[in-house]
């Protein structure tokens, strides 16, 4: 697939950080709102396919792509197990522990918003949960651009002269 026009090209470059950075959002803030790793790793995995698109099919390397979304796999199921300490395969054993990432606890609050941004507790809360979304993001990301990386291949394969 050869390179599209220098507009398409311009206007990726602008739409590539927005995009990317509110796929990144929907990944870190899934265990607040509606959301998580697969949503977000659906909206990064537009913008790769949005660069495919634009700057042609020799932008992504295969290799590294199944290097992410092995690790993000290997990652998740790896924490899973790490829970297995605590007596449960993914037990979210962050939760309340104070630690310094993800371990806050929420104190009740009533009257006013316990929130962002006076109070980040909310944000820090959710324990395993976003290492959870982060690595299922990780492995969405990759995947679903071998897959585009993949159709289109057998899209163009012999008409790339054409």
């Amino acid at each position: 697939m050869k390179p599209m026009s220098s507009v398409v090209r311009t206007i990726t470059k602008l739409l590539l950080g927005p995009i990317f950075l509110f796929g990144a959002y929907i990944i870190l803030h899934g265990h607040l709102t509606p959301g998580g790793g697969f949503q977000g790793g659906a909206i990064i995995a537009t913008v790769m396919t949005l660069v495919l698109i634009a700057f042609g099919t020799r932008v992504w390397k295969k290799n590294i792509l199944s290097f992410i979304e092995s690790t993000g796999l290997l990652a998740f199921v790896g924490l899973g197990f790490l829970g297995l300490g605590s007596g449960f395969f993914l037990f979210n054993f962050l939760a309340g522990s104070d630690s310094l990432f993800f371990g806050k606890v929420i104190e009740p609050v009533t009257g006013e918003f316990a929130g962002w941004p006076a109070n980040s507790a909310p944000l820090l809360s959710g324990g395993t949960v976003p290492l959870l979304n982060l690595f299922v993001g990780m492995e969405v990301v990759a995947a679903l651009t071998l897959i585009i990386i993949t159709m289109g291949l057998f899209a163009f394969d012999g008409k790339e002269g054409e």
